[in-house]
């Protein structure tokens, strides 16, 4: 047998033992990853259902009319239009539309044209405004104006 011959069989064979050793390494690598990413995966998903179960408690139960499940100001969605809220809600979001900026209560009780002098009809405005704000129809800043959502 030639020498020669025997001597590049020999090399080549250590060449794939070691190429051999290098794949079973990277395959057990890909192993170990791929449970990783399952256990990550459970993990998002009881997470996610948790969260899901949390933002569904956190919602405000509607009242019953009629022996019908109602909310008078729904929260903001794409299938909720602007139409279903109440007449005198959708005055005050027209209100804060028109505005030129960010508007305080008071700039809405004048424009809707309520006597802002008197406390006791300024508050339930406001009121109104922070519902529409918390369900999404407006946005209240941290100073307490109130702007259009975009």
């Amino acid at each position: 047998m030639d020498p020669e011959l025997l001597k590049r069989i020999t090399a080549r064979r250590a060449e794939l033992d070691e190429l051999e050793k290098q794949l079973a390494k990277e395959l057990a690598d890909v192993r170990a990853e791929r449970d990783e990413l399952a256990v990550a995966e459970r993990v998002l998903e009881r997470v996610s259902e948790q969260l899901a179960d949390e933002r569904a408690s956190a919602r405000p139960a509607p009242g019953q009319v009629g022996g019908r499940a109602v909310m008078l100001i729904p929260h903001r969605a794409p299938d909720v239009e602007e139409a279903m809220l109440p007449p005198d809600y959708q005055r005050i979001l027209a209100a804060v539309r028109q505005a030129a900026g960010p508007v305080m209560a008071r700039q809405v009780g004048d424009a809707l044209r309520i006597d802002i002098s008197v406390r006791s009809k300024l508050e339930p405005l406001r009121g109104k405004l922070v519902r529409l704000a918390d369900r999404g129809w407006l946005r209240k800043l941290p100073d307490g104006r109130f702007t259009t959502r975009l």
